[in-house]
């Protein structure tokens, strides 16, 4: 997934080693600032020791310096991971009433021309967007957290003209508002639900859910996996649901299958809930059909995003965090068994006993070099965190969790958290200033901070294998 580099790895693991230790300095709770206080822009988290923050983009700057170019409320991150000038630029879409999608280019260092938005607010109704993802093929993919009133899930499917994939086919090379803008149909059937978390697995499988309570987690099989388009990709395959055992236990764990609602092509099977938009396309509604019996999902409480980490053998697990019931599951995508790697019951690397409800309300997922995990809570400044999950034998169950950082932002919460060259990218979404911001989180460079560092490192593998068997 990412370029692997022996420092970076470092930088990741040391950070493991030094979360408890670090910890004290981070609380679980926080006094939030003053609505619009300067240090907003400087200093918006509490971080574990050997840490630094600045803030390199802001909503208020963009649009002092283009009125109106920039709805904020900016959301998943990713980067262009593939082809010329690889990791160079960051990209994030709008989740607002009006959305678009701005790119930070990360080699410019004046803080004035890094940033510029290149699918302009509201273009194509474009609403809510919040899903971010680079594309096997060098383009970049965002979606709307947008679908139909959760109650329609009888043999009426909804009529919102929400619930779109979206693909950007110039994502590097276009100006401000140039990004060309396509929907792109997930299978001819053009599945809707409300996105957030999208991943492609090494197959060119793609992955994605439905964002909201009682809801599930799909996949879609191209029939052209190795397109080199959008429009080839995504022209043809099977989209199908998750369910794990006979689907009828809520967020179960155990061995699962994925229930086909489309066949090879992507036509929609009898008995799936098809319908038609307000726009006057024929839609396959993935929220009501995973209700029916016969294409049974198995239901998941705001599932959001996700992350996919490949192991040294090979072998690829499915992150997916589920926001309502405070958990974090992983999919073995070889051997098709799902089990929850972080919850209520996962050590607290600093208390060594269970969590408990201080974990609250996982939302956002990022994944490091070293395939080190972070989880983002759904909460707002003073009681956010941001936590490192250890899980030293990646066998997909954490052995312990720790805080590393709290956003003290009033009314704001982190979004968006992607890993990149030891260093880590958040976005401050909706604060009550109005002013987002994206916050480049470093390691510090010093002397002890290094002998800190390395004399943690000796304790990584004896305090995970400990907390395991405490567990």
């Amino acid at each position: 997934m990412f370029v692997r580099k022996p420092l970076n790895i470092l930088l990741s693991v040391a950070l493991v080693a030094m979360a408890g230790a670090a910890h004290a300095a981070v609380p679980y709770t926080t006094p939030v600032l003053p609505v619009g206080d300067a240090q907003e822009m400087t200093s918006p988290y509490i971080l574990a020791d050997g840490w630094t923050q600045k803030v390199i983009a802001n909503q208020t700057n963009q649009n002092a310096l283009v009125a109106g170019s920039n709805s904020g409320n900016w959301d998943m991150i990713d980067s262009n991971r593939t082809g010329p000038d690889a990791n160079r630029y960051l990209f994030m879409p709008f989740e607002t009433s009006t959305a678009g999608v701005q790119r930070v280019d990360l080699w410019d260092s004046n803080y004035n021309t890094r940033t510029v938005t290149i699918v302009a607010p509201g273009t194509q109704s474009f609403k809510s967007g919040d899903a971010s993802r680079w594309t096997p093929w060098g383009t970049y993919l965002t979606a709307e957290e947008s679908w139909s009133d959760p109650t329609a899930t009888g043999g009426t499917a909804g009529t919102s003209i929400y619930g779109r994939l979206f693909e950007i086919t110039n994502p590097t090379t276009a100006t401000a508002n140039g990004g060309v803008f396509e929907h792109r149909k997930i299978g001819p059937a053009d599945i809707r639900a409300s996105h957030e978390g999208l991943a492609f697995d090494k197959a060119n499988n793609f992955y994605f859910i439905d964002e909201r309570n009682d809801s599930h987690i799909f996949k879609f099989t191209s029939a052209n996996p190795n397109a080199t388009s959008g429009a080839d990709f995504f022209g043809a395959g099977q989209t199908s649901v998750l369910r794990v055992g006979d689907g009828s236990v809520q967020e179960a764990a155990g061995a699962y299958t994925w229930v086909a609602l489309t066949d090879a092509n992507g036509a929609a099977l009898p008995g799936t809930i098809v319908g038609t938009d307000g726009a006057g396309l024929t839609i396959l509604d993935g929220r009501a059909t995973p209700n029916v019996a016969a294409f049974k999902g198995t239901d998941f409480d705001r599932p959001e995003d996700m992350e996919i980490r490949t192991l040294a053998d090979g072998s690829q697990q499915l992150f997916v965090a589920t926001t309502t019931n405070n958990n974090v599951f992983s999919l073995d995508l070889d051997d098709a068994v799902i089990s929850k790697f972080v919850d209520h019951t996962t050590i607290d690397g600093e208390t060594g006993v269970a969590v408990g409800s201080v974990f609250n309300s996982p939302d956002n997922l990022a994944i490091d070099e070293n395939g080190t995990m972070y989880v983002i809570e759904d909460q707002p400044g003073g009681v956010e965190n941001l936590w490192i999950a250890v899980d030293a034998d990646k066998d997909g169950v954490a052995e312990s969790m720790s805080v590393f950082a709290t956003l003290r932002t009033a009314g704001a919460e982190s979004t968006g958290m992607y890993a990149l060259n030891g260093k880590f990218y958040v976005n401050v979404q909706h604060p009550t200033s109005g002013n987002s911001l994206l916050v480049e989180i470093s390691p510090v460079p010093e002397a002890e901070t290094y002998a800190m560092m390395l004399a943690g490192l000796g304790l990584v593998g004896f305090a995970a294998s400990r907390r395991k068997s405490v567990k």
